[in-house]
């Protein structure tokens, strides 16, 4: 019999049943049988411990109804459900060639069992002067007609099955390829909003700086709140050509996914929490949100500059 899943697909596919509704093993066995037009079921040693391995690595967990075990995703399952949306829809496909592969090796045995049984009767014919009795050649007959009934209609089913598999994987491709193309039209948006904001800000920014820095503002007694906004204030305006350290392990616990679009907007998205965080932790000053915008348009600008195409 051909393989059924690859390596590592009954896995996605055990997450994929879950991620429709909690379920015991029986259940899930029934419904990749019933996937398979009966043509496959997998066995209990086969899907238990595979839903025990999943548990283990915090992918499901389980309630206890009825003395069996009711299995559900979990969100660290579904994160990994939707980082790999791209390869379930083309273990969707697989699955459906692996029906056709299935209906054809039915359809040789079917064939094979009615050759030998056309050989068998005309031996039995020509062996015997005797006539065959019209019962026993009828039940033959209506044998070998529900055979190739039986065949015809697996047949078609996995025709059906592979077309409509064809379609939903175009679809997938087609889906995947329009949210890349929104991510980086999103990601081109956010740096020119950047560089905007650098450009409104940095003028004024460098003409305080300048200023402050000039000596043009002449401290009084009792000023030293005004002192203390003036150096924090000076701070900003060099920021932007001041480098900090960069931390080289940021980061690194996000998963590549296999599409830069998408891996630039989940980097995205760890460094506004990262921020945020920050924010909500120390507070902010006028002056440090002078600072940290100098900082962002300095960034904003680098990346934008990053992704434009090298000629």
């Amino acid at each position: 019999m051909p393989p059924v899943f690859a390596h590592g697909r009954l896995r996605l596919y055990l997450l994929k049943l879950l991620d429709e509704a909690p379920r015991h093993g029986y259940e899930v066995i029934r419904l990749l049988e019933e996937r398979f037009q009966g043509l496959y079921a997998p066995s209990a040693g086969t899907v238990y411990p595979r839903l025990a391995k999943l548990e283990a690595e915090g992918l499901v967990t389980y309630a206890t109804e009825g003395g069996r075990k009711v299995y559900s995703i979990t969100e660290a399952g579904r994160a990994e459900l939707a980082d790999r949306g791209g390869e379930l829809a083309d273990l969707e496909l697989e699955i459906r060639d692996s029906v056709s592969e299935l209906a054809a090796e039915i359809r040789d045995d079917v064939r094979g069992a009615a050759g030998a049984l056309r050989r068998e009767m005309r031996a039995a014919a020509s062996a015997s002067a005797a006539p065959v009795e019209d019962a026993s050649w009828a039940a033959a007959k209506e044998e070998l007609r529900k055979a190739k009934q039986e065949w015809k209609e697996q047949a078609r089913r996995a025709k059906d099955e592979s077309r409509r598999a064809r379609e939903e994987a175009q679809a997938a491709r087609r889906q995947a390829k329009e949210a890349q193309e929104r991510a980086r039209e999103e990601v081109m948006r956010i740096a020119a909003q950047f560089q905007e904001q650098f450009a409104k800000s940095g003028g004024m920014l460098g003409n305080l700086a300048g200023s402050w820095l000039g000596g043009t503002t002449t401290a009084r007694p009792g000023d030293a709140g005004t002192a203390t906004a003036t150096a924090d204030a000076a701070a900003a305006g060099t920021a932007a050509a001041t480098a900090a350290a960069a931390d080289p392990h940021w980061a690194e616990d996000l998963t590549p996914t296999g599409d830069p679009a998408r891996d630039l907007d989940r980097l995205l998205d760890r460094f506004r929490d990262d921020i945020r965080d920050a924010a909500r932790d120390h507070g902010v000053t006028p002056a440090r949100l002078a600072e940290a915008r100098a900082h962002l348009a300095s960034a904003a600008d680098r990346i934008a500059e990053t992704l434009r195409p090298r000629r």
